[in-house]
């Protein structure tokens, strides 16, 4: 049977299983187990020279997803350090436990990143990269035996490729460097170069940006209701005024025309002239009809 039709289903499998969130520690097992199992063979594959970069070739379903693999002599890391694909590790690092050998794998997981690693409140503004450091005494014996670094303090650097988030010519103030650790926790810090992360161990990494907060839509309900009883409030205003102006125009209207029928006749009182009705006598009429 075929092992590396097995290694893709079973992490085909994991893919589909794995939540948002920083609590699948169990799936970056899985995806770290993989990885160290193909950076392995690639090693057996080329027969390395100490040294010497190699990528690791993956079946195509996981194209975007690139993993290199190195073998050095624990001497040599302390002398010179290890500056190879996105990481430059400083000299004076050792490995605890100590080994001999030591093998570091490279990890950019390009388009996975998301589907392995998300921060609630913020989004990836690049792909997340890492390196694990493993026992490379005997590259036949792929029995996984993890290894951590001590940098003596020195901070060993992360260069993010492509990174474009500047203001002005200067870093976006919101941008942050997070490293994601293998218990499931993370830690946010400043970028303080373009494109440019610090850690003090191995890890996975990436730089975010925070999420843009939305206003919650009560706002949008307690504008809606003043503005809909201040506007209430003017409309019966100006219909209570447009009824008022209207009645008295009415009443108006009716003095005039009550004045311009009713003829009065004048006469003088004393030294007043004052309108005066006319007298109009019914004439009366015998009930024979003669006067």
């Amino acid at each position: 049977m075929n092992w590396d039709f097995i290694w893709v289903l079973l992490f085909t499998l994991c893919c589909c299983s794995l939540v948002h969130s920083l609590d699948n520690t169990p799936a970056s097992e899985s995806l770290n187990s993989f990885v160290q199992d193909f950076a392995f063979r690639s090693l057996l594959k080329h027969r390395p020279q100490t040294g010497a970069l190699y990528d690791a070739l993956l079946p195509r379903n996981l194209s975007g997803m690139d993993i290199s693999v190195v073998r050095l002599r624990s001497r040599r890391l302390w002398n010179k350090g290890a500056n190879f694909s996105y990481f430059r590790i400083p000299p004076r690092t050792v490995s605890i436990p100590h080994v001999k050998r030591l093998a570091i794998v490279y990890q950019n997981l390009g388009n996975w990143s998301t589907l392995y690693y998300n921060l609630p409140g913020y989004s990836l503004i690049s792909s997340v990269v890492g390196f694990l450091v493993f026992d490379a005494s005997n590259v036949t014996d792929i029995r996984e035996r993890n290894l951590t670094l001590n940098t003596m303090g020195q901070p060993i650097y992360i260069q993010f490729p492509n990174f474009t988030y500047m203001s002005r010519g200067h870093i976006n103030p919101r941008v942050r460097c997070v490293a994601f650790n293998a218990n499931g926790t993370f830690q946010l810090t400043e970028m303080s170069s373009p494109g440019v992360c610090y850690s003090r161990d191995q890890g996975h990494f990436s730089v975010v940006l925070p999420l843009e907060k939305k206003r919650g839509r009560w706002y949008l309900w307690v504008i809606g209701f003043v503005v809909g009883f201040f506007g209430f409030i003017i409309v019966g205003y100006a219909g209570f005024s447009s009824m008022r102006l209207l009645k008295a125009k009415r009443i108006q209207a009716m003095e005039k025309q009550a004045n311009e029928d009713q003829v009065l006749e004048s006469r003088w009182v004393g030294n007043s002239k004052m309108p005066s009705a006319a007298v109009t006598r019914t004439q009366p009429v015998l009930e024979s009809g003669v006067l």
